[in-house]
Order: C-alpha cells, then sequence, then structure tokens
C-alpha cells in the first residue's frame, strides 16, 4: 500500500511527486508520455526557465527525484481508479494493479482544434491559444486570430499592445452579427470569409481564403476547445465545473474523498477556468501534495 499515486507526469504530477518524496512519503507516480505541450519548443513565463524546452524540464524533475527512494516513476499509462479514500487501486494498461491511499490526478487536458487543413501541423509552433505564453514573441508583427466570439475579443484586447495588426477570421461561416457588435470596436480588421487553408512559408504563415491569400507571422486560435484528457474524472463521479474543469477547493481536493487533482485539469469554483501555465500547474502540484501529507500525518495511529 502506498501513500500516494499520482496519474501524469507534466509538471503538476512531478512537483507533486518531488513534495511528497521530501516528506518520505510512498509515492508512485505514472507516466503515460502524452504531454498538452508535447510539441512545444520553447515554454515562458515561468522565472528561471523562460524560453526552455519543456521536455528539458520534465527530463531534470525526473533526475532530481531519482533522489529520494520512496519515489518510483512507471513509464505506463493509467486505465481505471477503483476504490474509496485508504483503499484505492489504480489499473494500469499492462492489466496490473497498484495501491494507495490518496490518488492524485494531475494528467491534464487535451485541445480539439477546429478543422482547417494546415492547422494542426502549425499547432505549437507558429498557431497558439495562449498569449501569456506566446505573444511577446510576435511584438509588432501582424497575427491572425481564428474565430470569433467573447474568447477573439479576449485575445484581441490581451494582444493588441504587443503586435501589429490584427485580423480575425471566422471558422466554417460569416462572422455574426454578434461577432461584429462585439469586435468592431477592437481596430482588428475582420475578414466575412473562413480560413480554409493554412501553410507554413519562410515568411510566417500563409492563410487562405476563398478569394484571398495572406501572411501573417502567427496565429491564436479562439475555436479551440479543450477537455479532459483521461476519463477519470467523469468514470469517479467528480463534480465537473461548467468549464468542464474538474472542482477543487484551495488545496486540490475534488469532490470524492482521497481522490485529489492539480494542473490544467482542475480549478476551484472561484475562477472561471483552469490558470493555465506550467508555473501554475507546478504550484498546484506542490499544494495538494503539502495538504495530502498533512492528512496522512493527522491519520497516523497512536
Amino acid at each position: 500500500m502506498n501513500d500516494v499515486i499520482v496519474i501524469g507526469g507534466g509538471p503538476a504530477g512531478l512537483q507533486a511527486a518531488l513534495t511528497l518524496g521530501r516528506m518520505h512519503r510512498s509515492v508512485v507516480l505514472l507516466d503515460s508520455g502524452e504531454y498538452r505541450n508535447a510539441g512545444v519548443r520553447h515554454m515562458h513565463n515561468m522565472i528561471g526557465n523562460d524560453g526552455r524546452d519543456p521536455g528539458d524540464l520534465r527530463a531534470a524533475a525526473r533526475r532530481e527525484l531519482t533522489a529520494y527512494p520512496t519515489v518510483s516513476i512507471r513509464d505506463i499509462a493509467a486505465s481505471e481508479v477503483t476504490g474509496s479514500a485508504g483503499e484505492f487501486a489504480v489499473r494500469l494498461a499492462d492489466g496490473s494493479d497498484i495501491h494507495a491511499r490518496h490518488v492524485l490526478l494531475a494528467t491534464g487536458i487535451a485541445d480539439d482544434l477546429p478543422p482547417v487543413p494546415g492547422l494542426a501541423e502549425a499547432w505549437t509552433v507558429t498557431a497558439f491559444t495562449c498569449p501569456f505564453c506566446d505573444g511577446h514573441e510576435f511584438a509588432g508583427q501582424n497575427i491572425a486570430i481564428l474565430g470569433g466570439g467573447p474568447r477573439a475579443a479576449h485575445l484581441i484586447g490581451l494582444l493588441a499592445p504587443i503586435v501589429g495588426g490584427i485580423t480575425v477570421l471566422p471558422v466554417g461561416a460569416s462572422l455574426s452579427a454578434d461577432d461584429h457588435a462585439a469586435l468592431d470596436a477592437t481596430g482588428a480588421h475582420l475578414s466575412e470569409l473562413p480560413a480554409t487553408a493554412i501553410a507554413h512559408t519562410s515568411d510566417g504563415v500563409r492563410i487562405t481564403t476563398e478569394n484571398d491569400e495572406f501572411t501573417v507571422a502567427g496565429i491564436f486560435v479562439a475555436a479551440a476547445t479543450s477537455r479532459q484528457r483521461a476519463p477519470f474524472a467523469e468514470e469517479l463521479g467528480l463534480t465537473i465545473h461548467a468549464s468542464g474543469a474538474i472542482s477543487t477547493d484551495d488545496f486540490g481536493r475534488t469532490s470524492a474523498p482521497g481522490i485529489w487533482a492539480a494542473g490544467d485539469l482542475a480549478h476551484r469554483a472561484s475562477l472561471p477556468g483552469p490558470m493555465a501555465s506550467v508555473l501554475a500547474a507546478a504550484s498546484a502540484g506542490q499544494t495538494a501534495a503539502a495538504m495530502i501529507v498533512a492528512e496522512l500525518a493527522a491519520q497516523r495511529p497512536a
């Protein structure tokens, strides 16, 4: 019986394992090898690591964990979580089971992109969703935003002080009257024709519409949606916010005793959505792990 099983080998899971290991708690970290930022070349907005390859950060964290004998890492996916507080069983992809008193979900989220040819190939290279992570790299340059609605208006507000010109293109159909009402005053150029294809060029990204073709430095996708990467939240009956993220308290507790969640897959009710960043995920993993340690200490037999 382990103290904790951490499912997910991204920043939230790695930091949680480090915190638990430093407190000499037995922890198994399960890493499926699937990461939201797997294709990202440079992560940003993280002190001391701005511009670093996220794969290098994960590798460094795993090396650091080898110093803690109570931490073990298994490069295998979890397929099922059963049991209750104090006695959980996690089924692994090879059919075996491991057991723990607590389970920390850190499996993250997956992004679903609109079906624009070429967009998937550009994703995390010249097409992004977060201005805090990638906006500065397009300072003074022309960019495009794919998709309308409140998300497009929000992106324009964040990016306008950074970039040069902004062109908003609909996805699949023309911009609605509501889009025009929300976006006309932003100063962005509104295209009535949706993007039919995008492609990399030596100058940036070439965008094709039904009767036009132009190049921008990069793209921000307002029409992208996200979902839980793993099925555990639904299978465990956890409370889910309208955002699709797992509901937690300030310390990472979910609605099921003994099940914790940290990273992009979860947020507390006071927030409209996850604070999606490497640093925020690591912070959430540290907080949840510290609270698990406190609960384990309180449950120690007299």
